[in-house]
């Protein structure tokens, strides 16, 4: 995984992959730390085959942690297949660890110290995959079966029973201390992973909430009216077949009423078109401040000197810009700018939130802000940088008297 991957990243992979990379790191390269220890402890106490033995026991179980852990979080997190297999088979070859230098003779003729912390990091960090796919009332008793087959090892290895009991403590202290921190890892990525979808959830029900106000006003506005031109229409029909005269005066009421439908039709979508510049970036830095992102707005005093219609179209790229800012990005700070140059105004709205590539620019926001942009004669840029993502829209602005006469 290269950097730009890493950038790439929303924050809940981020801490995914950062959370599974150290449980690695601590199941990998632990017990890997004291097999030179313990492999030094078998050669001198028993034979060279024997600490062979045992550095490919260590070296098997570190191997089988990788894709044991793997497998474990996606199960925890994603509900996937119980890795029971591996779980058999890591937990085998850590108790073929622990007693092998009682088998070959290499608990003789010396202190074993390094043998029983090699056992007890391996009991310790074991605990770390089945914590994450087993129940407590499951985890429990096959931990204690653990222990219980490591203590003929440990009490035969310990020249004094209270050493031999102190390490099984220590083993049941570690173990636990290793169960709840990977269990609360775990539950960390999940949590990060829910939210981020709460998050998605939250955009798409603004959206339908949007949608279900718009669709609510024109049943209000054509609602009524359709059902009165239906029931005029009818009565001309009937008043027609019968050679009456009035049936023309209900169709001239008929295409009245269509008239006022169509202008109350386009008040409606103007209503519904139209964006206030002022309004949408007070709105956008009320929603982007309430999601944890810094927002800095400097507008100077151009939102009112502005035309309307400049207005409702920059008004539509802020909200679309902190939409995309929402969706798109993972963004910690956000900067609003508007300015004059010449005969154009200028918003650009930049974030440092960069993630995918494809994501602020591939979607139909954007391009319906060129389309209406380009609509009035301005352009809509997107420049793109390893740390920063800048939007910038130019529209032209209409000349005053005063300007005229100066030109």
């Amino acid at each position: 995984m290269g950097i730009r991957a890493w950038r790439e990243y929303g924050k809940p992979q981020r801490i995914e992959v950062y959370t599974r990379w150290s449980l690695y790191v601590m199941t990998v390269f632990a017990p890997l730390l004291m097999l030179p220890l313990a492999a030094e402890n078998v050669v001198r106490q028993s034979s060279v085959p024997a600490a062979v033995l045992l550095g490919v026991l260590v070296l098997l179980s570190a191997v089988l942690c990788v894709p044991l852990t793997r497998a474990a979080l996606a199960h925890y997190l994603r509900g996937g297949p119980l890795p029971l297999r591996l779980l058999l088979a890591h937990a085998a070859v850590i108790q073929a660890a622990i007693w092998l230098p009682l088998l070959t003779g290499g608990h003789r003729g010396g202190p074993p110290t390094a043998l029983l912390l090699t056992g007890e990091v391996l009991l310790t960090l074991w605990v770390a995959a089945p914590t994450m796919v087993l129940p407590p009332r499951v985890l429990t008793p096959w931990a204690l079966a653990m222990l219980l087959l490591a203590l003929p090892p440990f009490w035969l290895a310990c020249q004094h029973p209270g050493f031999a009991v102190g390490q099984l403590v220590g083993s049941v202290f570690g173990m636990a201390a290793c169960a709840v921190s990977c269990r609360c890892s775990a539950w960390t990525v999940k949590v990060a992973w829910d939210l981020d979808s709460a998050r998605e959830t939250q955009a798409r029900l603004a959206v339908a909430e949007e949608r279900l106000r718009f669709s609510r006003d024109l049943h209000d506005v054509l609602g009524r009216n359709l059902t009165t031109m239906a029931l005029k229409a009818e009565l001309a029909v009937q008043l027609a077949r019968r050679g009456r005269p009035e049936a023309a005066d209900q169709m001239v009421e008929v295409q009245r009423i269509a008239q006022e439908s169509q202008r109350e039709v386009r008040e409606v979508v103007r209503g519904y078109r139209t964006a206030d510049l002022a309004a949408e970036v007070t709105g956008a830095r009320s929603v982007l401040r309430a999601a944890g992102i810094e927002c800095r707005v400097d507008l100077g005093p151009e939102p009112a000197a502005l035309p309307a219609l400049a207005q409702s179209v920059l008004g539509w790229v802020v909200r679309e810009a902190a939409t995309n800012v929402l969706r798109h990005s993972e963004a910690e700070q956000v900067t609003v700018r508007l300015w004059r140059h010449q005969d154009q105004a200028v918003l650009e709205l930049e974030n440092d939130g960069v993630r995918a590539p494809a994501a602020p620019e591939g979607g139909s926001g954007l391009a319906g802000l060129r389309e209406r942009l380009s609509a009035h004669g301005g352009t809509l840029v997107c420049t793109r940088s390893p740390e920063r993502f800048t939007l910038r829209a130019t529209l032209p602005l209409p000349r005053t008297p005063d300007q005229e006469l100066a030109a």
